[in-house]
């Protein structure tokens, strides 16, 4: 009935026709009855579902409660299980520990029972040692009264004859390893250097410093002279060689250190003799191209040098000083020959022992450069190559050979040794080097004195050109191997204290004759 009282409603307001108000109202109150209901049963269906959301999430709560409770003994029981372990393993080790406690107990007792055994041992062995003590005192005593010496005197005596007897053991083990070292390196040593020697092709004769001008007559030494000795002065100054005209018979002397001016002054003058025309300003020309020419030959000489010898990389200050080697001697000979001498030879003799060849060489040529500077710094000629190969940034190799070829440094390369013994065998050579007899006499006296200055020595006598010193001692005074020590010790000072070419050989002459006569 209210669904037709709602469709009336409709179409008589569609159609416009009035509805009655009391319609409407009982339209409405209809309506809000409904209404009414429908929310009272909403309210009964959300209360229904409500509840039974809740009994669900009950059940959700006591089956997680249960869960978690099941989880919580889970956990309980293992940790339980683990501190039964734990306590379990603890009375293990309590056990373990308490036997262990036990056994050091017993060995403690048993130590201490060993130890008051080893007490009453050492008491034992401390009444022997003193009863040992006295008896030894007692046999020193008789032994002192029996020799008639204390026990002091008697053990130095002892010691003296011990050191006696450790010397002349030790003196004849050094000549057995020098002997056998004498039958093995030796040989091959003097293998090595013969084969080396043969290999280099030298000059036998020495190169001189020419000091001597020669001229055709004597009238030309007035004209050299000039009037009131202008041109000489001249020409002194010019080359800063001393010039001097004496009664020689045609010849001039120049004398000065440097032996590069030396050669200026002997070609100027030269230049200026032949053309003819000497004065003040000729000569100043003369010496100025002399100069320039003579520097131009001295590089020339070095790179033709290097050139020659295959060395490469040079720096041109030593190329140029190797140059200058041309105009200077070393006991009169040429010091440009020898190193180029000295070079060959440590090439041969790197070849041999399988070294490095370029190095060596190069060491050779360079190893008196410390002899031609121009400024002559007062320090020895090898230490000051050592620092001019360092300066123009040679192999170390080579500045340690350069520096030890005379002992100045320590060796610490093996081509150091090589230098040394190429340059004394270059040196010492026969016809390689005069000496002046000054020094040669003193050197030949030196010789003879210091082995004068031994106890037990009669005579000595410096043969050979000094290069053999033959000792003659007392018999009486020396015994065999005294004379030995004797040896040993003189070659050792000679080697440390004198120098000289080559080597030495040091003859100790022992001898005893009995003489009588038949009447």
């Amino acid at each position: 009935m209210s669904i037709d009282i709602i469709l009336y409603a409709v179409l008589a307001l569609v159609a416009g026709i009035g509805i009655d108000r009391f319609l409407l109202r009982r339209l409405f109150k209809s309506q809000e009855v409904m209404a009414k209901n429908k929310a009272k049963q909403f309210l009964k269906d959300a209360e229904a579902q409500a509840e039974i959301l809740k009994k669900d999430r009950l059940l959700e709560a006591k089956e997680k409660f249960l869960q978690l409770k099941a989880e919580h003994e889970k956990e309980i029981s293992q940790k339980n299980q683990v501190a039964a372990q734990r306590d379990n393993s603890l009375k293990q080790k309590e056990q373990s520990l308490n036997q262990k406690i036990e056994n050091v107990n017993r060995k403690d007792q048993e130590l201490e029972a060993v130890k008051q055994n080893l007490n009453k041992q050492l008491d034992i062995v401390e009444t022997k040692k003193k009863e040992v003590e006295e008896l030894k005192n007692e046999h020193v005593t008789q032994l002192e009264k029996v020799a008639g010496l204390t026990a002091a005197e008697a053990k130095d005596q002892l010691v003296e004859q011990l050191k006696e007897e450790a010397k002349s053991q030790a003196m004849a083990s050094i000549k057995d390893v020098i002997e056998d070292a004498k039958l093995t390196a030796t040989k091959e040593a003097k293998k090595i250097v013969v084969q080396t020697i043969q290999r280099t092709a030298t000059e036998a004769a020495i190169e001189n410093t020419v000091s001597i001008f020669n001229i055709e007559s004597d009238e030309i030494k007035g004209r050299i002279i000039g009037r009131e000795g202008r041109n000489i002065r001249a020409l002194e100054a010019a080359t800063g060689v001393e010039i001097i005209v004496d009664d020689t018979p045609e010849a001039i002397i120049l004398s000065c250190f440097d032996p590069v001016r030396r050669e200026i002054a002997r070609l100027s003058l030269h230049r200026l003799v032949t053309d003819g025309r000497i004065h003040p300003a000729r000569i100043e020309e003369v010496v100025s191209k002399t100069k320039k020419q003579l520097e131009d030959e001295i590089v020339e000489i070095g790179e033709r040098t290097v050139i020659d010898l295959g060395i490469h990389g040079l720096h041109p200050e030593l190329i140029r000083m190797v140059g200058r080697m041309r105009y200077r001697s070393s006991y009169g000979q040429n010091l440009l020959q020898h190193s180029r001498e000295v070079a060959n030879l440590c090439a041969t003799m790197a070849a041999e022992l399988g070294l490095n060849v370029k190095l060596a060489k190069r060491a050779g040529l360079l190893h008196d450069i410390g002899k031609v500077p121009e400024d002559n710094p007062e320090i020895p000629h090898a230490l000051l190559g050592m620092q001019l190969a360092e300066k123009f940034k040679e192999h170390p190799d080579v500045c340690n050979a350069i520096g030890a070829h005379h002992d100045e440094v320590e060796m610490t390369s093996i081509i150091s040794p090589i230098i040394q013994v190429c340059d004394a065998i270059s040196g010492a050579r026969p016809g390689a080097r005069r000496e002046v007899v000054e020094s040669y006499i003193k050197r030949l006296h030196d010789l003879e004195n210091l082995a004068l200055s031994y106890p037990g020595v009669e005579k000595t006598f410096a043969i050979q050109a000094g290069r053999e010193l033959r000792v003659v001692v007392d018999c009486d005074k020396i015994s065999d191997q005294q004379a030995e020590t004797l040896a040993f010790d003189l070659s050792t000072r000679i080697q440390t204290e004198m120098t000289y070419p080559g080597q030495i050989k040091v003859t100790v002459i022992r001898e005893s004759r009995s003489v009588a006569y038949a009447k």
